[in-house]
């Protein structure tokens, strides 16, 4: 399997000229825990993770070092950390350096890269343009459903993918941004969260719509907007 099977194609990002509360709200309200920095030209320019936001003038949780490490770090360094803990804009606070992989990359390099780098997330680039991205959640996704049925032709699993997934674009009620969708055997399986329980039924019948899908196995998750508990579904497999 290569990056393109599994990733998220719907992008929430920041723009480095935003604020770090701007971002910090924007993680909280889609549920994540790192977004990628793109500037106006379209350009991955960065990241931004909840470690960057450990330690924070805000919370008083600046790092705080005896004068003997701080004549070993230099003043360049301090500096630097300075600006991380203080900085109000997202160019001042994110990660700069960016590991990345293209659509091709093997499924077994992504994982490598994000063991030896200890990263969660790795975006999906063509060129510069961001396409995608995978998370944790992602791989996980595809696991649970790769050990769940048996080996088809994955050129048609591909396809039914894409076609869903171009579906889902259309549609502005659907939560792209929040739906991950793994295809394997011509079984549709959905992920993710969704904050509204129509659209669970609505995208089981945009699957089931799809030419090739043999059945649908639901396990998205309804947070409840208003007390913010989770809940699962029902049934999972809806026969095609």
């Amino acid at each position: 399997m290569k990056a393109l099977d599994v990733m998220a194609r719907t992008v929430i990002s920041v723009d480095p000229d935003a604020t770090v509360l701007q971002a910090a709200r924007q993680m909280l309200q889609h549920r994540l825990s790192g977004l990628p920095v793109i500037d106006k030209s379209g350009n991955l320019v960065g990241i931004l993770s909840e470690g960057d936001f450990l330690r924070r003038r805000e919370t008083q949780t600046e790092r705080k070092h005896s004068r003997w490490l701080e004549f070993l770090m230099g003043p360049g360094k301090l500096a630097a950390e300075y600006t991380h803990s203080h900085g109000s804009k997202v160019a001042e606070v994110m990660t700069v350096d960016v590991c990345t992989v293209t659509e091709d990359t093997a499924l077994e390099d992504v994982v490598e890269l994000m063991e030896r780098r200890r990263i969660k997330r790795v975006p999906v680039v063509r060129g510069k343009q961001v396409v995608g991205i995978i998370t944790r959640a992602n791989l996980m996704h595809a696991m649970v459903s790769l050990a769940r049925t048996a080996p088809k032709d994955a050129k048609d699993d591909a396809t039914i993918r894409e076609k869903l997934l171009a579906e889902m674009q259309k549609e502005k009620w659907a939560p792209t941004a929040m739906v991950n969708v793994v295809v394997r055997g011509g079984v549709v399986e959905l992920w993710g969260s969704i904050f509204d329980e129509r659209h669970r039924e609505a995208l089981k019948v945009m699957a089931e719509n799809i030419s090739g899908v043999q059945a649908v196995k639901d396990h998205l998750v309804w947070i409840e907007p208003t007390t913010g508990m989770a809940l699962g579904p029902r049934d999972e497999v809806v026969a095609h």
